[in-house]
């Protein structure tokens, strides 16, 4: 079989390698840092099992001109850049990779709650210019703070571990409640919108989905604390980019705002080079959000990282290794999206 990794780094490759050599697997693998999409598909016809991330486009267009394609893993949990139905209907099996870092995500949303909170993004760039002013650097305790957790999967689970650690009053939002939860963390479950009122923090931990695609809103974000904090660590599209924006100019989310979801690489583009006749109204739109985003003191941006440790990314690898064996060797797969 013929084997494609697509957006592959160095140090990944090696590890790989090193990986794949240890199975003794007779099988021809191939690397890329590319991803792949619609426009260099043509050069991979004869892949017949393929590795990819996020960045690669995997939709009927593509899938079509892969002839040979017989299985498809994601180094990711998430999985809407793949039409799995469509790769279900051509016998096409789909993989994915849900638990390579819970902890690791949890612990960066507490990176980025402690970041807001200690208001350490404006102090960095006020020590960078050997400004040591403190003035409109006074920070909040966690401790005796309520959190809400929309989405209490296994890493807001791990969110709500975290939480009671610093003392925490723990909300959660959820189609189902976890007893344990409950038993080990007093958590308590409410609806939505009463978590939205309550919260002096709010972490967002859910796929992205039909049915949650701007769950939260330019409506009911207006039930947050003037002072709330907010964090997003799951896809961009669940909490809605005009709605945080809206938020922040009114005043509201006083406490700060951190997204690792958004996508960063048009956001560098100053305002001053955007043309309207350039670029569609509604991307012009966008962009210019994303760059008012980008310029305040109680707003973080992050280049999706939340995963992004050593120890996370080597799990995701030989997640991928053992997932690939198996379909090699025709057992069960163990993360198969049915």
């Amino acid at each position: 079989m013929k084997i494609y990794f697509f957006g592959v780094e160095n140090w990944e490759k090696l590890h790989l390698e090193k990986q794949l050599r240890q199975l003794n697997l007779a099988e021809k693998f191939y690397f890329t840092n590319d991803a792949l999409n619609k426009f260099n598909v043509s050069n991979y016809k004869d892949a017949e099992i393929i590795s990819i991330f996020i960045y690669s486009k995997i939709d009927k267009e593509v899938i079509d001109k892969l002839p040979n394609l017989k299985f498809i893993i994601t180094r990711s949990a998430s999985y809407d850049h793949i039409d799995v139905e469509y790769a279900r209907e051509k016998g096409i099996k789909v993989s994915h990779i849900p638990d390579y870092g819970n902890n690791t995500v949890a612990e960066f949303t507490f990176a980025l709650i402690l970041a807001l909170a200690r208001k350490l993004k404006p102090m960095i760039e006020r020590l960078s210019k050997h400004d040591f002013n403190r003035y409109g650097l006074m920070g909040i305790d966690l401790m005796g703070k309520t959190i809400g957790i929309i989405g209490t999967g296994r890493i807001g689970s791990h969110v709500a571990r975290i939480a009671f650690g610093f003392g925490m009053k723990i909300l959660a939002y959820d189609r189902s409640k976890k007893e344990e939860l409950i038993e080990k963390y007093n958590v308590e479950y409410v609806g939505l919108e009463e978590l939205l009122m309550r919260s002096d923090i709010i972490t967002v931990h859910l796929p992205y989905t039909k049915s949650t695609r701007y769950l939260i809103n330019r409506f009911n974000i207006k039930l947050t604390k003037r002072n709330a904090i907010l964090v997003n660590v799951s896809r961009g599209e669940v909490v809605e980019l005009e709605a945080i924006v809206g938020a922040l100019k009114e005043g509201r989310l006083a406490g700060g705002v951190a997204i690792d979801t958004i996508d960063t690489e048009e956001v560098e583009l100053q305002e001053k080079e955007l043309k309207r006749e350039e670029i569609p109204a509604i991307k012009f739109e966008k962009l210019l959000e994303k760059s008012y985003l980008l310029q305040e003191d109680n707003v973080i941006i992050s280049p999706h990282l939340a995963y992004y440790t050593k120890d996370a990314s080597e799990r995701i690898l030989d997640i991928t290794v053992e997932e690939i064996s198996r379909f090699i060797k025709n057992q069960p797969l163990k993360y198969e999206i049915k």
